[in-house]
């Protein structure tokens, strides 16, 4: 019923800046949060940042004042901007979008931060 397509990941070298990209299809309601998580191996799965569609926002401490997470919803489609990037973001980022007490998730998308 719900589609997500993410786009943007890659390799960036630390201080570098990347950004992701995830549009929703399929039967989406007007009340809904979109967000991303990330996990890293051997880490916890974390909630990077979400946006709800009214645009309040939601981040993780650890990407506060780096990373800023948008939305344009006549497009269905979540951004997030991520910049200083540092080799502790390098994870698989996951977009997410909740509605209707139902959660769905993309694949995936592999961020790497490497010299």
């Amino acid at each position: 019923q719900v589609r997500l397509v993410e786009s943007g990941g890659g390799l960036v070298q630390p201080g570098g800046s990347l950004r992701l990209s995830c549009s929703a299809s399929g039967i989406i309601y007007s009340i809904n949060t979109m967000g991303w998580y990330r996990q890293a191996p051997g880490k916890q799965r974390e909630l990077v940042a979400n946006i709800k569609n009214g645009y309040s926002t939601n981040y993780a401490d650890s990407v506060k004042g780096r990373f800023t997470i948008s939305r344009d919803n006549a497009k269905n489609t979540v951004y997030l901007q991520m910049n200083s990037l540092k080799p502790d973001d390098t994870a698989v980022y996951v977009c997410n979008l909740k509605q209707e007490g139902l959660s769905y998730e993309a694949q995936g998308t592999q961020v790497t931060v490497s010299s």
